[in-house]
């Protein structure tokens, strides 16, 4: 007896273990496909050094480098020994403001674009498995949102709000997820129409079994390429809405590093080194952000990798 059931009491454990290396196979798949794209590791590898300044900036900038009174420069120094990218209109050295600034840039970003794709991931998924006219509300919603301008809406967001770093990601957040909603209910109609769905359907698999356990593990490869594009999108967004002066002014973040920058007058007065760096750094980011992005599109989508 216990010879017998020795094999029905593996067969879970064994099934599962197959499961987790088809997996890891998978994922290791994923990996070479990735590394093999040279854009994709140019925009991880800027993406790393730049991650890696910010978070290692607190051991090398101090509280007085970055005070309005007591920074150690003079008004507008040129770029010299000790000050490698100049000083800004209070006498603190830009490139310690650009690197400090990657802190709360990369922060919103990240922030922005998680709740946005949180809110255009639940939308999409939601209206694509029960469709009918609750999925016809949604998408009608979305589309509403969709047509009026992000950045004129994220403008009145912020300007009725407290101005804080919160209420920027709020603003960018709920603004954003209309194209993520589109994306992922393309993809649970995809995946909706598969055999395994209806499996799961015909074994008593409930609303929530079905969308939990079987449509969100297999939208989450667009879910995570659609997360890398909106993240530089929400870095743009909030460089424009810090520049128009609606960011938090007890910040440094490199729209705002722009916005001192105008207000000073160094537009006028050709101080480049006051405003280049920081609209160098969002062009970077931004622009390693969406490689990055392009790339895990192109390595998790099947159809694109056959283009190539």
């Amino acid at each position: 007896m216990s010879a017998a059931e020795a094999p029905a009491a593996g067969a879970p454990a064994s099934r599962r273990g197959l499961a987790w290396a088809r997996r890891r196979r998978a994922l290791a798949g994923y990996a070479r496909a990735y590394a093999a794209n040279r854009g994709g590791m140019a925009g991880l590898a800027a993406l790393l050094l730049i991650a890696a300044a910010a978070l290692a900036a607190p051991l090398f900038i101090g509280p007085g480098d970055l005070s309005i009174t007591d920074a150690p420069g003079g008004r507008f120094d040129p770029p010299g020994a000790g000050a490698p990218l100049g000083t800004d209109a209070y006498g603190r050295s830009v490139l310690d403001l650009v690197v400090w600034g990657a802190r709360i840039s990369l922060t919103v970003g990240f922030l922005a674009a998680f709740v946005s794709v949180a809110l255009g991931t639940l939308v999409g998924v939601t209206a694509g498995h029960f469709g009918g006219w609750a999925g016809n509300v949604l998408m009608r919603v979305t589309d509403w949102f969709a047509v009026l301008p992000a950045l004129v809406m994220a403008v009145a967001l912020a300007a009725v709000m407290t101005r804080s770093t919160l209420t920027i990601i709020i603003a960018i957040g709920v603004t954003a997820w209309p194209a993520t909603a589109r994306v992922v209910r393309a993809q649970t109609l995809a995946v909706e129409a598969r055999p395994f769905i209806e499996r799961a359907r015909a074994l008593g698999g409930g609303h929530a079994h079905v969308m939990l356990r079987h449509v969100l593990p297999n939208v989450m490869p667009v879910v995570l390429a659609q997360t890398t594009l909106l993240v530089a999108e929400a870095i743009m967004m909030e460089a424009t809405l810090a520049f128009l002066g609606l960011g938090d002014p007890a910040t440094v973040s490199w729209g705002g590093i722009i916005q001192d920058a105008r207000t000073a007058g160094a537009i006028s007065s050709g101080i480049w080194w006051y405003m280049v760096p920081p609209g160098v750094a969002i062009a970077v980011v931004s622009l390693a952000f969406t490689m990055c992005g392009r790339t895990l599109e192109s390595v998790l989508n099947p159809r694109l990798r056959e283009r190539q």
